[in-house]
């Protein structure tokens, strides 16, 4: 069981945000057809069994996570099988408000939209603008470094090559609406990360987002051509 793309972007005022190695086990659990074992899940994540049931523990003790043991089936103790809570499943409200918003918005556009794609890029450009008013424009080089910058600000959790021509965005804070309208979500995001390099200087039309490409993420590519470095 492979899952490709980010991990959620988790947000908790009252604790400690989720490790990367969590969101993946939680993430895990929510596309799960039924409850898993702490084993089941190490085999398909390729980790040791006693870390992921460390995690799985903690995930229990925050309440993201429910345990129960199987009705016995030959000799030995059963073993617990874990389920994402359906209780809370996002522990910031006010993420889970926001999130509920883009569903119903990306909705509309999908379902009134004569050309989607489009208007969800231009949303995108929109909210890139918005995040850059005082920007200031440097050479394309420092463009990419500065929008691999912004993009750990607002919860994309970026890992980029030492030159960020290629990043991979390791947490999505809209991730359970991606997957279910990643055209006009992906689009959205594209258009955002297309101005931002732009309006620091940078060739926003050369910017690629392949969505959920990688088993860590989605991958943005910067356009090299023509760069100041």
């Amino acid at each position: 069981m492979e899952i490709l793309g980010p991990a959620p972007a988790r947000h908790d005022l009252a604790h400690e945000a989720l490790t990367p190695a969590r969101s993946r086990i939680l993430e895990s659990l929510q596309q799960a057809a039924e409850p898993l074992t702490a084993s089941t899940l190490a085999t398909s994540l390729g980790q040791h069994t006693n870390t992921v049931r460390e995690h799985l523990e903690a995930l229990v003790e925050r309440g993201l996570a429910t345990r129960f043991q199987a009705d016995p089936a030959g000799r030995g103790r059963p073993a617990w099988r874990y389920s994402p809570s359906t209780e809370l499943r996002e522990p910031d409200a006010r993420v889970r408000d926001y999130a509920a918003l883009a569903f119903v918005l990306a909705e509309q556009i999908a379902h009134s939209s004569t050309d989607p794609d489009a208007d969800a890029i231009a949303a995108g450009h929109s909210w890139g603008r918005m995040l850059t008013r005082d920007a200031v424009r440097g050479t394309a080089a420092a463009a990419r470094h500065k929008t691999v910058a912004l993009l750990t600000d607002i919860g994309f959790d970026p890992d980029a090559d030492s030159r960020a021509n290629r990043v991979i965005l390791r947490r999505c804070p809209f991730l359970d609406i991606a997957r279910q309208q990643s055209r006009i979500v992906c689009s959205a995001h594209l258009g955002m990360i297309a101005t931002v390099v732009e309006e620091f200087g940078g060739d926003g039309a050369g910017v690629q987002l392949l969505p959920f490409a990688d088993s860590h993420g989605c991958v943005v590519k910067f356009e090299r051509s023509g760069d100041k470095r």
